[in-house]
């Protein structure tokens, strides 16, 4: 049974940081595409990053320069590294997996992850 479980989320003040992780049971992910997605209330999914199984990274254009994400295949762990948050960065965070190659435009569409993890909440408010 392939398991995705997120951890992290939280409450933050704007300009704070969190560290997302979602961890991967199962299965070993060394060949497969993670990716980081969102979802606020009343609007769709989004991609915010995703880190291939060579170690390539995407970004959506509002997170770039403030998210890193990174990953321990050791650990079966990735993690998105949230520093100078606002408050339109809160949504419910989610982490999804794909065992074969993306056409790199293609990683921020949800449809293209076969697994998916339940996501946390991310709240960023004074």
């Amino acid at each position: 049974q392939l398991q995705l479980a997120e951890s992290g989320g939280g409450l933050v003040q704007p300009g704070g940081s969190l560290r997302l992780s979602c961890a991967a049971s199962g299965f070993s992910w060394d060949y497969y595409t993670i990716g980081w997605f969102r979802q606020a209330p009343g609007k769709e999914r989004e991609g915010v990053s995703c880190i291939t199984s060579t170690g390539y990274t995407n970004y959506r254009v509002s997170v770039k320069g403030r998210f890193t994400i990174s990953r321990d295949n050791a650990k079966n762990t990735v993690y998105l590294e949230m520093n100078s948050l606002k408050p339109e960065d809160t949504a419910v965070y989610s982490c999804a997996a794909v065992g074969r190659p993306l056409v790199p435009w293609r990683w921020m569409f949800p449809q293209e992850y076969d697994y998916w993890g339940q996501g946390t909440q991310v709240t960023v408010s004074s």
